[in-house]
């Protein structure tokens, strides 16, 4: 190889040369192929033992580590292995250093320094390799009385072709720069080289060559500052940045900051292996119920049989699309520490990537302005770099009331950041920290904090005067609409017809806080809307957030969050950048996903609003698969996943193979049809790759097509495409081929304002792929499963993370007819999507669907229809207990065994999730029992008005009435709504009540004997009255503080004992046989 004059360094024990700032094609040629493991600190190759066997460094972890960097390491170091910390023992042959403990078996003083073994190695190379003469040498000192006649090593000058006399003797060294890439050559002894080797006498002390001089140690301090000069510069993989700056072997692997930024915590073996094999076990069980019901019909009520047999078979196929996409649950723990120390460093601009968030409102009368405003707040004092940060305000209501409020909240907020920044308080809510019940001086040692704290309490209630003021006067519109503070008619007086708005509160103009800091932006957006054009409620709001932004701050991350959810943990952005900025992992998660918290709820959580099963345990399961369902709040998008672009796909590393043969024998070697499939397979999934996804090209190329200034049909045509893709925005489009976010540093703030309305026309989206294939997806109330279904199907994962401080909370319904209102516009979505062409149980085949997630997406739209069986199901035990008659003929042994086992499976199961998911019983139960409750009535009516919605055309409303309401706290939970919804559940609780009644009467009537059957009966009677005891205590009220129980039971024990009385009646005198009267008259 021609080194062209440039500096040459080799290793004999590498078996190696150095060309150092060669061109590029100096830099990879390879002239052999060198296999074994790699020093994971040096890069070198790890040498083998005299016994043949690897080097091993530590015993317990076995970290990749050369004998070299080894001894460097115990000598001048920390004396531990980089990766396990333990401390490295004193290997045979090995110098002794302090700390070293005496060995048990041996003891090598003697033979410390006995290099005797050596004398029968011939080769120079190998013979050198028996020293550690190598670039990463540690200055290992040979002893004087050494014989040079029995150690012949040689190495060469690192000069070019001769030695070069005006260097001492004692600068050169086999110093290799951090620039040099590694070229594995040729043996020193090739005939070939031509440099003359320079003896170097053992009798000297290796500082006379370089290693442990001054020098020396100047030069490894100098090797050292490099590395962390490039540690320093690793950028994320995902934002576009070259990965082989992060594959070079001379960055320190060991570096806390280039360890990962999360990881995996898998479920303890003790807790999960006995969950599946309950879980089969129950599946054999089911098998054996099924196999007797079956085949012991009841001919005397066939009909109930049957009907039982059809639900049973349908509760049992349910179950299984619930339950096994909890097979593989996993948790995950980040490391915010290590977050920090790889993108930000001291004296340095941050490198975090930025963040836009998106808060979306309606109507200011139903979602309190104040609420919206503590989300906002919480949102622009967030524990992130404030240049990363820019809050979007959806008003989708065009209120001006919402405009007024979030201007009043960015005057709050310059006052309300550099306070909880500078005591680092949480939440950062004001509403919420203020309302805390906990002793807010602990861990403050700051007195003025005190004062600060009553100031800033003032000046929250003041701004709460001044929000509820506004709220007062939007209560009665005037008669000629809104008019601004400038006489200017609002815009927005026709919430239906009117253009859109734009307004930037924060970030611009110089407007900091009261202590001089920057502020993060604070944007208020309403789109425009006219008659005619569909919408698309919440979707549409999204899809045009998404583009304001990408005209205005391009960030590549994107959260979204309900007006009525805040920021609790105020480190939550960078939990989620754990997972999205590792630079392994991060490229191919399209969202993060939070659990949903939620404040204000009763002690008993009566409704189950909290939803604990869901997020705790179904979630966690999913995350271990492909990731958690998007939710619809709290979670951290990437904003190219949105786009709708694939999933990177990973690339596989090229397989081993000899490189002693020609090319073409190796092609020989395969089957002629195998290359001919393969070459076909890779034909089509090219062209098919080219019709999903349009061509990448550069910004200036866009601009060129738009502006005209390329003629040919070549420079056209990928701007034809994305356009009909995006829209026809050039700005925006541009804006999508930015993998790194951020906006052309020549583009004026007006001109930005120009597009951004440009973008949020009613019309932009037509004969585009929004809503189709981009941004949040149309067709559904419940667009968030829909939205996170297109992600996976295009092969990203998700990432389900769960703080110890939960990262949102937000509010929740505690009425019992908000509640189920709520449920019933989750189930008409699923219905919507189960009738639509993205169901799961059809589409999305042959993508990066994983075949358990599609088992949970295909149980999210078809759980509505679980209702119908439920009904019926709820409805047997009253009509049995009617009729006398049993969906089960007369049991047997086998059969109570069967049943027995079936119940004790059930149990064992729900024990054991509630274990490795850490849910308390009463959350259990409190699940079950709503699910009965929804089941019965939200679910049952979705399906109805989804059937009627989709194949008729016919929108149906269930409306909800107020008729009382008790004051207290937690006063809504005793608000009675009457709604149509409550009509189902009250009647299976009306009927089963009253069959319990009548069985009792009868087995009362007919004698002991009958009593065995009406057990069976009553369970399941009893049953269904527990599901729906929340029901009645929401239907009934507080009932004067009377407990709900005590009169549930009063009606059912006064009826029993009625009947018991009529029964027994203790007043007659009985005997033996009839009594017989004379009745008095002459019947002759």
């Amino acid at each position: 190889m021609d080194t062209n004059g440039r500096l040459v360094a080799g290793s004999h024990n590498r078996n190696e040369f150095v060309v150092i700032n060669a061109d590029e094609i100096g830099k990879v040629t390879s002239v052999k192929e060198l296999s074994g493991q790699r020093c994971q600190i040096c890069g070198d190759e790890i040498e083998f033992t005299v016994n043949g066997d690897p080097f091993v460094a530590c015993n317990e972890c076995a970290f990749p580590v050369c004998r070299a960097c080894y001894e460097y390491e115990r000598r001048e170091g920390n004396q531990a292995c980089p990766q396990c910390k333990t401390r490295y023992k004193r290997i045979k042959g090995s110098p002794r250093v302090d700390g070293d403990e005496d060995e048990d078996e041996f003891d090598d003083l003697e033979h410390e320094f006995d290099y005797d073994v050596y004398e029968h190695f011939p080769d120079p190379a190998v013979a050198s390799s028996r020293f550690n003469i190598s670039r990463t040498a540690s200055g290992i000192t040979i002893p004087p009385e050494m014989d040079p006649s029995v150690v012949n090593s040689e190495i060469p000058l690192l000069t070019y072709g001769e030695e070069d006399h005006n260097i001492a003797a004692d600068k050169h060294a086999l110093i290799i720069p951090s620039g040099g890439k590694r070229v594995y050559g040729v043996p020193f002894n090739d005939p070939s080289m031509t440099l003359p080797p320079r003896p170097m006498d053992p009798k000297k002390d290796l500082a006379v060559y370089g290693y442990g001089t001054v020098a020396w140690k100047e030069r490894m301090e100098e090797w050292k500052r490099k590395q962390n000069e490039k540690l320093q510069v690793v950028k994320h993989q995902g934002l576009n940045v070259d990965a082989d700056g992060l594959d070079d072997p001379d960055l320190p692997k060991t570096d806390e900051g280039r360890q990962p930024l999360s990881r995996k915590i898998p479920i303890p073996s003790s807790k999960i292996n006995p969950y599946r094999m309950i879980i089969l076990l129950r599946l054999a069980i089911l098998g054996l119920f099924f196999h007797y019901r079956i085949l012991h019909p009841v001919h005397d009520a066939y009909g109930l049989w049957l009907t039982s047999i059809i639900c049973e078979i349908w509760f049992a196929v349910s179950w299984i699309f619930d339950q096994f996409p909890k097979w593989f649950p996993i948790e995950r723990e980040t490391y915010l520490d290590r977050l920090s120390l790889r993108y930000e460093k001291e004296g340095k601009p941050s490198e975090l990537a930025a963040i836009d968030i998106f808060v979306s409102t309606v109507d200011p009368m139903k979602e309190p302005p104040l609420i919206t405003a503590n989300t906002v707040l919480s949102i622009l004092a967030v524990d992130y770099p404030v240049d990363k940060v820019a809050c979007y305000v959806s008003d989708d209501g065009a209120a001006m009331l919402t405009f007024e409020a979030l201007s009043e909240t960015s005057e709050f907020a310059r006052k309300w950041v550099p306070f909880c920044k500078k005591y680092s308080i949480e939440p950062r809510a004001p509403e919420w920290y203020f309302a805390q019940k906990i002793d807010y001086l602990k861990n403050k040692v700051e007195p003025r904090f005190v004062r600060e704290r009553r100031a800033m309490k003032r000046e929250y209630d003041e701004f709460k005067v001044r929000i509820n003021a506004l709220v007062s006067v939007a209560q009665k519109v005037p008669e000629d609409g809104w008019t601004m503070q400038d006489g200017t008619p609002w815009p927005g007086n026709n919430v239906r017809d009117h253009p859109g708005m734009i307004q930037v509160f924060l970030g611009q103009n110089g407007i900091q806080d009261i202590e001089g800091n920057e502020l993060p932006r604070l944007i208020y957006v309403s789109r425009e809307k006219r008659p005619g054009h569909e919408h698309h409620k919440k979707a549409g709001a999204m899809n045009s957030l998404i583009r304001v932004s990408a005209v205005i701050t391009n960030a590549p991350y994107l959260l979204n969050v309900d007006c009525d959810h805040y920021i609790n943990n105020s480190k939550a952005l960078r939990e989620s950048m754990c997972f999205m900025m590792d630079p392994q992992s991060g490229k191919k998660i399209c969202y993060v996903q939070f659990p949903q918290r939620f404040d204000g709820i009763d002690r008993h959580d009566r409704y189950s609003n909290r939803n604990v099963v869901f997020f705790d345990i179904n979630m966690k399961g999913l995350d271990g698969i492909q990731g958690p369902i998007y939710v619809g709040t709290g979670c951290v998008f990437r904003r190219q996943a949105l786009y709708g672009y694939d999933a990177p796909k990973k690339v596989k590393p090229p397989g081993k193979t000899c490189n002693c043969w020609p090319k073409w024998c190796c092609c020989c070697c395969g089957s002629r049809k195998k290359n001919k499939k393969g070459k076909s397979k890779e034909i089509k999934k090219k062209a098919k790759s080219r019709e999903a996804s349009p061509q990448i090209h550069a910004l200036e190329n866009i601009e060129e097509g738009v502006e005209g200034n390329g003629n040919e049909k070549s420079s056209l045509m990928p701007q034809v495409k994305l356009e009909k893709k995006f829209g026809q925005s050039p700005v925006f489009v541009a804006s999508t081929l930015l993998d790194q976010g951020g906006i052309p540093q020549e583009a004026t703030s007006a001109s930005l304002l120009k597009e951004a309305i440009h973008v949020i026309s009613c019309g932009y989206e037509d004969k585009t792929d929004w809503g189709k294939e981009i941004g949040w997806i149309y067709g559904s109330v419940t667009e968030d499963i829909l939205t996170g279904f297109k992600m996976h199907c295009h092969g990203w994962r998700s990432v389900y993370c769960m703080p110890k401080r939960p990262a949102f909370k937000g509010s929740a319904p505690i009425n019992l007819s908000d509640r189920l209102h709520q449920v019933l516009r989750w189930a008409l979505g699923s219905v919507e999507i189960f009738l639509s062409r993205h169901c799961p149980i059809w589409y999305g085949y042959g993508c990066g669907l994983k075949r358990l997630e599609r088992f949970s997406y295909i149980n999210s739209v078809v759980y509505p229809l679980t209702s119908l069986p439920l009904i019926v199901y709820c409805t047997l035990p009253a009509i049995c207990l009617l009729t006398g008659k049993f969906i089960v003929p007369e049991i047997s042994n086998y059969a109570s065994l069967v049943f027995m086992a079936l119940f004790l499976s059930i149990a064992v199961t729900s024990i054991l999730e509630m274990q490795w998911g850490g849910v308390g019983i009463d959350d259990w139960w409190r699940n079950e029992q709503f699910w009965v409750i929804g089941g019965v009535s939200a679910h049952f009516f979705a399906l109805i008005q989804g059937l009627l919605k989709v194949l008729a055309g016919v929108n149906t409303n269930f409306t909800v009435t107020s008729k009382a309401a008790d004051d207290g706290e937690f006063s809504e939970l005793y608000l009675f709504k009457w709604t149509s919804l409550l009509i189902p559940p009250l009647t299976l609780m009306i009927l089963n009540i009253i069959g319990v009644a009548v069985g009792v009467s009868d087995a009362i009537n007919n004698g002991y004997e009958s009593w065995g059957p009406l057990f069976g009966k009553l369970f399941f009677a009893i049953w269904v009255i527990l599901h729906l005891y929340p029901f009645l205590k929401g239907f009934m009220g507080r009932q004067d503080r009377i407990p709900t129980i005590l009169i549930v039971w009063s009606i059912l024990l006064a009826s029993i004992f009625s009947l018991l009385w009529v029964r027994v009646n203790p007043f007659l005198s009985r005997g033996d046989g009839v009594v017989l009267e004379i009745c008095g008259l002459n019947c002759e």
